[in-house]
């Protein structure tokens, strides 16, 4: 092999060549606000990896995560790389159930846990065959081994060679649609998404403080948190928290960042404080994305004129590991999910495979060089959403005639009224516009003839924000069309969500 292409070389390793050894690579903004530099990460991933081979760890065997945005994250999930092994970073908010069902599935061999997640992670293991050892990181309980007594007097080891095309790690997907799927990807896809969406849209620089709503564990903030600042050799302030509106404008403040990347619940919060407020934010952001869901154009709106940063509003998945479909800097419309990120291509296609015109609904297609492996242990799945060099998305996706793209819903959430086909996000964004409204989701319902029609769950901006439910219906058919409005209106507190912030509309349907 005429160059190591394992992603720690270039991520982690580099750094030292190029004069970063003492530039701040990590920064917490909660706990113990530990930070960590490029010269300390390669050194520690360097023991990391040796601490895995003194306890018999083999290549491409898997090493589970359960691990909050910490500095332990990227010493583990790059040193295990480093020793060839294959990090699979997994939701650090899901059931016991759930973590049982992942864990026997992925068959990791060893697993590292938060020490705030010991409680729910314990039952998750009790009749795990294929775990060796169990690291903690905090105070170990019984039968697990502290991170530091693991890592101790450890060997650094020399990263080992690997291909751009050979595994690197696993990322278990949102479930949005229910169980998680292992997605299998490949060293070359980490560095193929900084060239891309963190190069030639984002921009990011050496000299930027990046802080990600997004947890590390999901493709969108690996990429926003991790490997777009590790290419170019900037800061990432992370939070192990909850992320509130209240934590974030700290973090704003106290931290500096000045790339903010979101999610749309997040920045309609952040947007509906400020306005309480009734002042500027404190702040030094000159830029923001957004992603797991489309960006309602308002919240857009109202953000710019606040902050007066853009949001570089666009699409990713788990799939694709990053975002393949975006605004630009300069170039946005809020309400549109851009065009393709330089180097990918995207086909928007009928059910028989066939392109639609323009103003036609499609399901969106993409190619580009970050695409998945395939889903572990799930071949029919593969077969489905990896199509050659194309990736099924699952997304529906309309094309304006200046060729930008609207999002119109998920595949399997779009439904016909009166013959017509009716995106519930678009039924959401209606919603969304009207003042008394904070978030919204759309499902179909039968009515008492059997007949699909919308059906409603409206999160409220407050108590007393409305008066009479029936004044959002009049107000979408107004808006958006007689046919689309929904003829049910539910009130609730909050919206069943994944942890990348995606609305479940599979349990509003229930």
């Amino acid at each position: 092999m005429s160059q190591n292409e394992n992603a720690a070389v270039y991520f982690v390793d580099r750094h030292l060549n190029e004069g970063r050894a003492d530039k701040v690579a990590f920064r917490e903004a909660d706990g113990a606000r530990r930070s960590l530099t490029y010269g300390g990460l390669a050194d520690e991933t360097s023991r990391f990896a040796g601490a895995l081979n003194r306890h018999g760890v083999r290549r491409e065997e898997r090493i589970a995560m359960i691990v909050r945005d910490e500095i332990e994250f990227p010493i583990i999930f790059w040193g295990a790389m480093k020793a060839g092994a294959i990090p699979v970073p997994l939701n650090t908010m899901l059931s016991s159930d759930v973590y049982e069902v992942i864990l026997n599935d992925s068959r990791a061999s060893i697993l590292l846990v938060s020490e705030a997640l010991w409680d729910t992670v314990k039952p998750a293991i009790q009749d795990n065959k294929f775990l060796r050892t169990v690291v903690v990181i905090g105070t170990a309980p019984d039968g697990t081994e502290s991170f530091s007594d693991f890592v101790a007097g450890a060997d650094p080891v020399k990263t080992v060679e690997a291909h751009a095309d050979e595994m690197a790690f696993w990322l278990y997907s949102s479930g949005s649609t229910g169980t998680p799927k292992g997605v299998r990807h490949v060293h070359g896809s980490l560095k193929a998404t900084a060239d891309t969406f963190g190069a030639q849209v984002l921009g990011i620089r050496e000299n930027d403080v990046v802080h990600s709503i997004a947890k590390m564990f999901f493709a969108y903030g690996l990429g926003n948190a991790l490997s777009f600042p590790m290419a170019v050799g900037a800061t990432t302030v992370i939070y192990g928290g909850r992320p509130t509106p209240d934590s974030t404008f700290a973090i704003m403040k106290d931290e500096r960042p000045t790339i903010f990347c979101g999610v749309p619940t997040l920045f309609a919060a952040l947007v509906a404080e400020q306005e309480k407020a009734g002042k500027d934010p404190e702040h030094c952001i000159r830029i923001c994305t957004s992603a797991g869901e489309a960006l309602p154009r308002d919240i857009g709106e109202r953000w710019e004129k606040l902050w007066g940063a853009e949001i570089v509003d666009g699409v990713g998945s788990t799939e694709m590991l990053h975002i393949f479909l975006s605004n630009r800097p300069g170039d946005i419309v809020y309400g549109t999910s851009g065009m393709p990120v330089p180097g990918y291509e995207i086909r928007l296609v009928d059910e028989h495979d066939e392109e639609v015109g323009t103003e036609a609904v499609g399901e969106l297609l993409v190619r580009g060089p970050s695409s998945a492996e395939g889903y572990w242990n799930q071949r029919n799945k593969s077969q489905s959403t990896f199509e050659g060099h194309w990736t099924r998305t699952g997304d529906k996706y309309e094309r304006t005639p200046d060729g930008r793209l609207v999002y119109c819903g998920r595949t399997d959430d779009m439904f016909k009224v009166s013959g017509i086909w009716v995106s519930p996000f678009e039924v959401e964004q209606a919603l969304i516009d009207h003042p008394a409204v904070l978030e919204a989701a759309v499902v179909a319902k039968a009515d008492d003839q059997n007949l699909i029609k919308p059906a409603a769950f409206v999160v409220l901006q407050g108590e007393g924000a409305l008066n009479d439910p029936d004044d959002l219906k009049t107000y979408v058919k107004d808006k958006i069309g007689m046919w689309k409005y929904p003829r049910w209106i539910t009130i609730v507190d909050d919206l069943p969500k994944t942890a990348t912030g995606k609305i479940q509309r599979f349990k509003l349907r229930a």
